[in-house]
């Protein structure tokens, strides 16, 4: 009788919210049984083509879960909302661009010997970021979180006859290892203190205990679990990992983690301490005012930390000669910049996330297809080896330079734009120090980022040989290139579409059945 009675549960449920997941899991399990008949010696593009097929229509499906009420399934645990879809369309763009750059990198690289792993691996890590996004409960988010961490571990390490890649893998484990560590032990004192693991009933409960003289675990808890979440967004205090992995792994998975690991990291940063504590109010004795304890209290920190990583990511990038390292300085500083919104928690912070993540995302990936090609074709990650670039391939170089602006937050990209919005949440907020920071370190990162650019156009290069670019490489960098330009020239029909489409107010939404 119990065994009918848990299959009956089980089939009340409404499955269709989760068909991108099961879609991914699908094509990832039949990704590893095609690698185990297929030949030693087989071609296996082939792999890659269907996964990001299998992408394809995992993204038709969230597109056809947009706009729909909140539905949650499995006692809560998971959660089909706006937040949940507008990550969830940004991790599989992103993999979908990482899969084409894979396609000629895997081909005619010499250390990824087993490249029938490395697609499936990327598809389970997909998969973890993806039920991230989706949880509403400290043991699912934590399961995804290991599972695309676990995947990442060993994607870094996939070159396994490269010193460099060992030793970021090895790094990248121990960093990982302690960070989720720390995270846990957060976590267990929220338990302790709520006797629930579920984020909403930890909302309903945590107001009581932290006016029932248990205030001091309540921030202690905070502070554990922004530091271990630190790590997967790559800001301060738990940065320094970045620059080596970045470094040591195959340039396909250095934008992965900079782009998809990163947003996922946003996406469980986002949902764990809105939920968790935005319900939380101190009292005033004197003036019988609430205020905020998120919004007045733990934003400064927050704030401190998104000034910190400015700070920290743009100065050190300044310095580097390495392009991947530069790279991962920048990162760095990048989350700096979309932790303001949430410091700040104006209306449109979650619109102004989701916008910047987008213009991120097609600046890293255009920058990492054209590092990829450049390096090997030059045989160096030095930055001036993108010297006289522009002789070589002028429309890749005019690209690059277009990528590096969005970046910089210069006008006509993307990322302008991006920091535009982000520049007046601090002016609203009257948060004019931390403004103030964004601008002076916008400002540093002209020069790094024109250093390149002055590479391209106003350095000779060793060979004035027309530079080669692979088919799916030009495909990814005209995708980025576009995308950077179009948003940068009308972004409000972006901004409306993720207000009309992503609603955050869901979030706090009761969901049905």
């Amino acid at each position: 009788m119990n065994g009918a009675s848990t299959w009956g549960n089980l089939a009340q449920y409404d499955w269709s919210v989760m068909v991108p997941e099961f879609t991914i899991l699908g094509v990832a399990t039949l990704l590893s049984l095609l690698d185990l008949v297929m030949g030693r010696k087989s071609d296996r593009r082939i792999l890659a083509w269907i996964g990001l097929i299998g992408i394809i229509v995992a993204g038709y499906f969230v597109v056809q879960n947009t706009g729909q009420n909140v539905v949650s399934i499995l006692n809560d645990m998971y959660r089909l909302d706006g937040f949940a879809n507008g990550f969830k369309l940004i991790f599989l763009s992103g993999v979908a661009l990482v899969f084409l750059i894979s396609i000629n990198y895997v081909d005619e690289s010499r250390n990824v010997k087993y490249s029938g792993e490395y697609y499936y691996l990327i598809l389970t890590a997909l998969l973890g970021a993806m039920f991230m996004a989706s949880s509403s409960d400290l043991i699912t988010l934590y399961v995804g979180m290991e599972v695309l961490s676990i995947s990442s571990y060993i994607l870094v390490g996939t070159r396994k006859n490269h010193i460099q890649s060992n030793e970021s893998a090895f790094k990248y484990v121990v960093s990982g290892g302690i960070a989720s560590a720390v995270t846990l032990y957060g976590m267990s004192f929220i338990y302790g203190l709520t006797g629930s693991t579920n984020l909403y009933v930890i909302a309903e409960r945590l107001s009581s205990v932290f006016h029932g003289g248990f205030d001091f675990l309540v921030f202690l808890s905070f502070f554990l679990m922004i530091v271990g979440l630190a790590f997967k967004i790559s800001a301060v205090p738990y940065h320094m990992w970045a620059p080596d992995v970045y470094q040591g792994a195959p340039t396909p998975i250095t934008a992965f983690l900079s782009v998809v690991s990163k947003a996922a990291g946003f996406a469980i940063v986002l949902r764990v301490f809105l939920v968790i504590f935005g319900n939380l109010v101190n009292f005033d004795m004197k003036t019988g005012q609430q205020t905020s304890v998120l919004v007045d209290t733990l934003g400064l920190y927050i704030a401190i930390i998104a000034g910190a990583s400015m700070i920290i990511g743009n100065t050190l990038a300044v310095r580097q000669v390495n392009m991947k390292r530069m790279m991962a300085y920048s990162g760095i500083a990048q989350a700096g910049y979309l932790l303001v919104p949430f410091a700040t928690l104006t209306v449109l912070m979650f619109e102004q996330t989701i916008f910047y993540l987008v213009a991120y995302l097609l600046a890293n990936m255009g920058i990492f297809a054209i590092i990829m090609i450049v390096n090997r074709d030059q045989q160096t990650e030095d930055i001036k080896s993108f010297a006289g670039l522009y002789h070589r391939a002028p429309w890749i170089a005019i690209a690059m330079t277009f990528f590096l602006l969005s970046l910089a937050g210069i006008p006509i990209s993307a990322g302008f734009f991006g920091k535009f919005y982000i520049f007046m949440s601090t002016i609203v907020h009257s948060s004019y120090w931390l403004a103030g920071i964004m601008l002076a370190t916008s400002v540093v990162s002209y020069y790094y980022y024109f250093g390149v650019i002055r590479q391209m156009y106003m350095r000779p290069g060793k060979t004035e040989t027309p530079l080669k670019v692979p088919g799916t490489i030009a495909l990814v960098v005209l995708i980025a290139f576009i995308g950077t330009v179009v948003i940068g020239v009308m972004p409000e029909p972006v901004m409306q579409y993720i207000h009309t489409n992503f609603p955050l107010q869901q979030m706090f939404q009761a969901g049905g059945q």
